[in-house]
């Protein structure tokens, strides 16, 4: 089980933000845990000078290329790339610097996998430098994947099969919790034992971790198979749950 970093953009600046708050057509909605006065080069020379490569670079909404861009060249190859990737603009951040793109929207619409885009952005790209995000909310006592800043959901359940079916077409998943993103009010256990139970591509999970405890928790219940990312309880995004020197020395 390993940390995985994060970047996460927001208008060009580096933020936490709840994410289930998060929309496009009503900014002033949106809860912002944290926003930090240091540029994302800043925080990708800090995780490269830590040996925490294959984290993530989150791109939430428009105005956040340029950061992107100063990201990947501070770690080249040490970032997975989100938010808006497509068949049109993946292999040109993969030409930045990202080792992997990370897939959303792109390849769920009204509802369902487009199966014709995903096949379409593994041959482009690569199997091998894609990764699915099925981030996802709970409804009726199951988890679905939702898109569009996590506020629409899909007809994709999260489950053994969906992960089985869709490994063949990617090199690791991304799941964020998406009810409880941002909160710091703890994990979605369920989800993390689903995901535990699963064997196969790598797996990092995201969403309400707060404490040590809780990262035990996902050790515990995900059998020691799950990566994880934190972010509004680190230190360095402003939280006071967990310290970042520990998490990287210990996870890293």
């Amino acid at each position: 089980m390993k940390f995985r970093p994060c970047i996460d953009l927001h208008a060009g600046v580096v933020k936490q933000i709840v994410g289930s708050t998060f929309s496009d057509d009503a900014p002033s909605t949106i809860s912002t845990n944290y926003s930090s006065a240091r540029p994302a080069s800043w925080y990708a020379g800090m995780y490269r000078r830590d040996g925490l490569a294959a984290g993530h670079v989150i791109k939430l909404g428009p105005g956040n290329d340029e950061a992107a861009a100063e990201a990947l060249e501070a770690f080249p190859g040490g970032f997975h790339i989100g938010g808006g990737i497509s068949g049109e603009n993946a292999l040109s951040w993969l030409d930045r610097g990202a080792s992997h793109v990370i897939v959303t929207s792109h390849v769920f619409r009204g509802g369902q996998i487009d199966e014709e885009r995903l096949r379409a952005l593994v041959r482009l790209v690569g199997k091998e430098r894609l990764v699915l995000d099925l981030s996802c909310r709970r409804r009726g006592g199951r988890y679905w994947v939702v898109t569009d800043r996590w506020q629409k959901f899909t007809d994709v359940e999260v489950s053994a099969e969906s992960l089985e079916r869709l490994s063949a077409s990617c090199d690791e998943f991304l799941v964020h919790a998406a009810d409880v993103e941002g909160k710091c009010r703890g994990v979605e256990a369920d989800l993390v034992e689903l995901l535990g139970n699963w064997r196969g591509i790598p797996i990092t999970y995201a969403g309400g971790i707060r404490s040590m405890e809780d990262i035990q928790l996902i050790a515990d219940a995900g059998r020691g198979s799950l990566d994880f990312t934190v972010g509004s309880a680190l230190d360095i995004f402003g939280g006071t749950g967990l310290r970042y020197e520990e998490i990287a020395a210990r996870y890293g």
